[in-house]
């Protein structure tokens, strides 16, 4: 039997059984809608915390403390090692900046912070950061200005409101030039005024708006003193630019070499991470969670594809009467299996493009949800829907392989005589 009139056959007999034929197509409907929606949401939330991550550049090193050796073979855990510091961050930019590194800027984040204005307590993050932060981590300002030189010099009691901070301390008021405390663990804190204010700037993987900026100088001399065991300024990192994503590898080897010739230690008390890596890293994780969110939706389609095998079943055994005539007739074994299993496959496609549909609507719907002020984003790849697509066809065709060939090889004598 030729294909076009395998699929007139096949039209003919599934519309003689609407009803049946929808609800078989539901399953499949269902597996790929799932399919396109739930890849959709991942690889747009896989876009979303890209581009945050890519916002800050590519070509960025981050220095941390490392691990330190105790006693015996007993080691400090990650950043147990409280060795670097400001005079490091200078040294860094004093040798190594210019053609290598444009921008060396140094941050010491202060735990427990509380801020106090206008009658609101608010706990968020306080760091104390150099000159230069703002571009290097790509924090732009709103309004007023950012840290400078002539602060760090004074250890002045200024500071820098993120977007968020800021509505929930001061509303819709202006901010600027207004005094904030910023009250530390065991401190009574300072009073701090208001130079600027920061724009908007989200994030997936935390808050970015919620933090505050003071001098990194101010936080030695006034909120929380820290040295480290040379008697230096201590860090929490020590963010740097380098002048071309071609040099990381190279800026890697100075900067390590420098750090250990200034902390005399035959074995690294610091490390370094580039964002390129950590990109890279996410990339996999995101990628990871997007296929597997896939793959479990992936389950239903297989669910719908049983659903055809047991219609298929009933339908050969309804027309038992009708294939045993064709049979009669002079219809080859393999017309009454093409027969069968072109019905199958349209059910299958059918379903998969009413699927395709009802997925990327979902998909729609859902990046226009307001969750808490974020939405969660979907991106409707052709590949996804092409695969969706292409599996719901394999469906049909697999799971109708059995109930076509079971009609292929009925007896004819014992079909005609079936009831």
């Amino acid at each position: 039997m030729q294909l076009p009139l395998s699929l007139r056959v096949a039209l003919l007999a599934l519309f003689s059984n609407k009803l049946r034929a929808a609800l078989t197509m539901l399953g499949v409907v269902i597996g790929v809608a799932a399919v396109v929606s739930l890849m959709s949401i991942g690889r747009g939330a896989q876009a979303q915390i890209t581009e945050q991550v890519q916002s800050l550049g590519t070509n960025l090193l981050f220095i941390t403390p490392g691990q330190q050796r105790q006693q015996g073979n007993v080691r400090s855990g990650a950043g147990g090692a409280q060795t670097l510091s400001w005079s490091d961050a200078q040294a860094i930019q004093d040798e190594l900046g210019g053609n290598l590194l444009t921008a060396v800027v140094a941050e010491r984040q202060i735990g427990g912070a509380q801020l106090i204005a206008s009658g609101q307590n608010l706990q968020t993050r306080v760091i104390g950061v150099s000159p230069g932060y703002d571009s290097v981590r790509n924090y732009p300002v709103a309004a007023g200005s950012f840290i400078t030189d002539t602060h760090m010099e004074q250890r002045a009691r200024v500071i820098v409101l993120g977007s968020g901070v800021t509505q929930k301390l001061f509303g819709d008021g202006d901010p600027l030039d207004q005094n904030v405390r910023v009250s530390t663990s065991g401190r009574t804190g300072a009073q701090m005024r208001v130079i600027g204010v920061l724009e908007p700037k989200g994030g997936s993987l935390q808050n970015l708006d919620d933090q505050a900026f003071v001098p990194f100088t101010t936080v030695g001399a006034r909120l929380a003193p820290s040295r480290t065991p040379q008697a230096a300024e201590m860090v929490s990192s020590i963010t740097v630019s380098v002048a071309d994503e071609k040099l990381i590898d190279d800026a890697i080897q100075q900067i390590s070499s420098l750090i250990r010739q200034r902390h005399r230690v035959a074995e690294d008390d610091f490390v370094i991470s580039s964002q390129r890596d950590f990109l890279q890293s996410l990339n996999q994780i995101t990628a990871l969670f997007t296929a597997f969110l896939g793959a479990i939706a992936g389950i239903s389609l297989v669910v719908g594809g049983i659903g055809i095998m047991n219609i298929m079943l009933v339908s050969v055994t309804e027309r038992t009467r009708e294939i045993g005539i064709r049979k009669a007739v002079g219809a080859r074994a393999r017309d009454i299996l093409s027969q069968f299993l072109v019905e199958a496959v349209v059910v299958s496609l059918a379903g998969g493009l009413t699927g395709i549909g009802v997925g990327i609507g979902i998909s729609r719907l859902v990046s226009q949800l307001d969750l808490g002020g974020r939405a969660i984003p979907s991106i409707v790849a052709p590949d996804a829907a092409l695969l969706a697509f292409t599996v719901s066809a394999a469906v049909g065709l697999f799971f109708g392989i059995y109930p076509a060939m079971r009609a292929a090889r009925l007896n004819p004598i014992e079909a005609l005589r079936y009831e």
